[in-house]
């Protein structure tokens, strides 16, 4: 099957190739074709230079471009749609592109709006929200609905105007919040850095989801903002909310404040599943700092949550941001919000698949009743060995009539891991030959 994926070279569309193009043909267009060609050699997919064309050759045509540009790709490829295909919109509003949609295709095209809830960064997409908000279920809507679903995505059914109204508090209302707390910041001239010394771990929470919101393209957030119809009210309530409460304390209201805040509060919904859901999150930033922590002075692996990357060394020292490995006479800074610590067995197969290996047959005089698969299991048990065989048994005239001389080849990691291969020879009362 043909996917084809218009904006395909930036954003939430580069990010739809890593799940397409292992299971599908994939090929996408973009505004700037010289990058446009060269995303497509690195991710090893398709590029076409027209969206008409892509519409063309297309079995499920997938629209992932700016907020304020849908509506106008949907007209442009609409009339070279292939007959039997299906569109797929992306973006985070819904009412404008499918009103769009059910006005300029044919009946033989189906189309099925979506709003996947996550971004480019996600690298999973198990559990992952999607949205679906189809104005009719045609045969295509079926396939989607299963591919979604074996993908163990949480789908939501529901229709655009619903969607875009609940968008606008999910959305429109927390960025717009975010926004404005990261702009009183700034107003303040306050250093954040110098507030880490006081933080609580809420506040490092908070201020790290209002940093990933106010880093994201201002043009997107600003379309989220301008384009969602139910904005105005959303961010009208909000300023009077703020205002009330502002002017509740400067007032010295401590009834009305009490008032709000007790109200507010009760609408909060299950208060318990919230304090659980954040004290795992704080308990498990903790947890991660403690195991690193307890590694310093030990090799460990740390994995880049993002590129994959995997980075191995002794762990010299962690601060409250940074990681410091030394591998040799090399020395790496990781920010510790962007990795993972391996488990000792994922580090030890990641040695085994990407580190050279060392191997060395040893001859040792054991005892003539030593029990050879005793040896052999506990020098497995130590730590970096991959293998060891018995490759030669040998009683000749060098070798006294009640010992034996026997040859394991040793696979290990290291040198110095063949190196207590032999001491552990020794310790069974052998001599090494």
């Amino acid at each position: 099957m043909n996917v084809g994926i218009i904006g395909g070279s930036d954003g939430l569309g580069k990010t739809l190739i890593y799940y397409f193009r292992d299971e599908f043909d994939v090929y996408i267009t973009g505004r700037d074709h010289k990058k446009g060609r060269a995303v497509a050699e690195e991710m090893n997919v398709n590029y076409i230079e027209s969206n008409a064309g892509l519409a063309n050759i297309s079995d499920m045509l997938v629209i992932s471009v700016p907020i304020q540009h849908t509506c106008d790709v949907i007209r442009e490829v609409a009339p070279f749609m292939k007959e039997g295909s299906v569109m797929v919109d992306v973006t985070s509003v819904k009412e404008g592109p499918s009103k769009t949609m059910a006005e300029v295709l044919p009946d033989s095209i189906e189309y099925i709006p979506t709003h996947p809830i996550f971004g480019p960064r996600t690298t999973r997409l198990d559990n992952q929200v999607i949205v679906l908000t189809p104005d009719a279920k045609g045969k295509w809507y079926s396939k989607v609905y299963e591919y979604l679903k074996g993908k163990n995505m949480r789908i939501i059914e529901t229709t655009a105007e619903k969607h875009d109204f609940m968008m606008s508090i999910v959305q429109v209302l927390t960025h717009f919040s975010f926004i404005s707390t990261a702009s009183a910041i700034e107003k303040l001239k306050v250093d954040i850095s110098e507030t880490e010394d006081y933080e609580s771990p809420i506040y490092n929470l908070m201020i790290d989801m209002i940093a990933r919101i106010v880093s994201q393209n201002p043009y997107l957030t600003y379309n989220i903002q301008s384009m969602n119809t139910n904005g105005p009210k959303v961010r009208n309530t909000f300023a009077e909310a703020v205002i009330e409460l502002r002017d509740a304390i400067n007032n010295k209201d401590d009834e009305k404040f009490m008032d709000i805040a007790i109200n507010a509060t009760k609408h909060m919904g299950d208060i318990t599943n919230a304090l659980g859901r954040s004290d795992k999150a704080i308990g498990s930033l903790n947890y991660e700092y403690g195991i690193l922590f307890k590694s310093i002075g030990k090799e460990v692996g740390l994995k880049h949550i993002y590129s994959g990357k995997i980075h191995t060394g002794i762990l010299e020292s962690v601060d409250g941001k940074s990681a410091v490995l030394k591998k040799g006479s090399k020395t790496e800074k990781l920010r510790i919000a962007n990795i993972r610590i391996l488990l000792d067995d994922e580090l030890y197969q990641w040695k085994i698949e990407n580190e050279d290996k060392k191997t060395e047959s040893i001859s040792c005089i054991f005892s003539k009743n030593v029990h050879v698969e005793t040896i052999q299991k506990t020098v497995m048990n130590l730590g970096n060995i991959i293998d060891v065989k018995l490759i030669d048994a040998y009683n000749g005239p060098q070798i006294d009539e009640d010992s034996i001389s026997l040859t394991f080849e040793v696979t290990a990691l290291s040198k110095a891991d063949i190196e207590n291969v032999k001491n552990l020879f020794t310790g069974f009362g052998g001599i090494i030959r």
